[in-house]
């Protein structure tokens, strides 16, 4: 352990990754508002029972990721290791669901898992994602992939894959269930350790194991789409028309199950080739017992999450996140203590109509201090010296070529919008 060291699974953001992070956050917003979705902030931690009994006490994140305390009352607490049982808590608590029709939420900040850290994978990581609540049509599961579609589209990512599949109902994914036992018993002990506690647990997870041997024994499973009942298959022929219409490209994948026990029927993954073993940047779909599990009204919903990490690490790797600069526009100079006050209150005046500005502290020589005018990037350097009070002028010096004219003070607001733009840009 180091004081100077960030814990194990975390990292510092830069303000350059900052920059583009918030970018990346904008468009995330932006294309989230125009599908008429509203966002929802909950809390950083949660009952436990929220968890158990919404993700599922068999899961991999129940059983060994999730960051548990108890408080100073005696309750058990959990920092959130997803953001739908949080928004389905909120639905319920806030009574949501007495206003009728749909409800469409987006959620975005940091989670928190005890896993072990790899690429894209943290401790403390950043979700995004979308819940629609209160509609069981085909046509809400095919609107929330197509929305996952479309902004990865408009974040310049259009080579990703989507993975679709059906894991049916409650009835028809338990008659599954059983016949995965009844295939696996005889062979259980070739399974590994956790394969061997999932069939009796939740044998539909053996599909989403990544061991190898496990993967070769599981591969001469039946398929799920063998037991699905006729309105689970009416419901996926129907997604997958409404996503035919609008020209969504996808890859139905028997196998893919999710890790998580809440979905029912539709599920999903947008997944990026390039980042390995965990390469699914984006997943969801279907979960209409949720709501009721969590102590609501029986309301249907679907939806999705997003990493956040991964999503940034894609952007990287296929250049598509913007350059951002935190160079000033402005450098103010001033060449005495005795005018920092006036370079003081020119900085205000100069920020306050829209300008980025950066102001010199100490009055070094003209020369140091244009050394670091330069440095910083600025377009302009604004000097302020003896002459210049005297003649009530300041002096503008335009640092990629040199050039440097004296202006009047009442006209330094005019001139220097003619020569720079609030956006940084240098008129031509």
């Amino acid at each position: 352990m180091s004081l100077t060291t960030a814990p194990r699974g975390t990292y510092d953001l830069m303000p350059n990754e900052a920059l583009a992070w918030q970018w990346m956050e904008m468009i995330i917003r932006e294309v989230f508002i125009s599908y008429g979705y509203g966002e929802i902030r909950t809390p950083i931690f949660e009952h436990t029972e929220l968890f158990l009994r919404g993700i599922g006490e068999t899961t991999d994140i129940v059983e060994k990721e999730m960051y548990t305390f108890i408080d100073k009352g005696g309750r058990s607490i959990s920092l959130r290791p997803e953001g739908t049982a949080p928004v389905v808590r909120a639905y319920i608590e806030h009574k949501l669901h007495g206003q009728g029709g749909t409800t469409k939420l987006f959620y975005l900040g940091p989670m928190f898992r005890q896993e072990r850290p790899q690429a894209g994978r943290f401790r403390q990581f950043h979700q995004f994602g979308v819940e629609l609540l209160g509609e069981e049509a085909p046509l809400a599961d095919a609107e929330v992939i197509l929305l996952a579609h479309d902004l990865y589209q408009k974040l310049g990512l259009t080579e990703l894959e989507i993975y679709l599949n059906s894991v049916g109902c409650q009835h028809c994914r338990q008659k599954y269930k059983e016949a995965l036992i009844s295939c696996l018993w005889d062979s259980s002990a070739e399974l590994c350790s956790t394969c061997q506690l999932r069939l009796e647990r939740n044998p539909l997870r053996l599909l989403d194991c990544k061991n190898a041997s496990c993967q070769k024994i599981t591969s001469q499973l039946p398929s799920i789409h063998d037991y699905l009942c006729q309105a689970c298959q009416d419901h996926f022929s129907q997604v997958i028309g409404f996503l035919d219409q609008v020209k969504v490209k996808y890859e139905i994948t028997p196998r893919l199950v999710r890790g998580l026990d809440y979905y029912s029927r539709t599920v999903f993954e947008v997944v990026n080739t390039e980042l390995g073993a965990q390469n699914a940047i984006c997943g969801g779909g279907r979960y209409d017992g949720l709501v009721e599990e969590c102590g609501g009204p029986a309301v249907p919903g679907v939806g999705f999450a997003s990493g956040m990490e991964r999503l940034f690490t894609t952007l990287e790797q296929r250049n598509k996140l913007p350059i951002f600069s935190r160079a000033p526009q402005i450098y103010i100079i001033s060449l005495s203590d005795q005018f920092a006050l006036i370079a003081f209150e020119l900085t205000a005046s100069l920020r306050r109509n829209g300008f980025k500005v950066e102001l010199g502290f100490s009055s070094k020589s003209l020369k140091t201090q244009l050394k670091s005018a330069n440095k910083s990037g600025a377009q302009l350097a604004l000097i302020i010296g003896e002459d210049e009070w005297k003649d009530h002028q300041v002096t503008v010096k335009n640092m990629s070529d040199g050039s440097q004219t004296r202006v009047e003070w009442q006209e330094l607001i005019e001139q220097i919008s003619e020569l720079i733009t609030p956006q940084g840009v240098i008129n031509e």
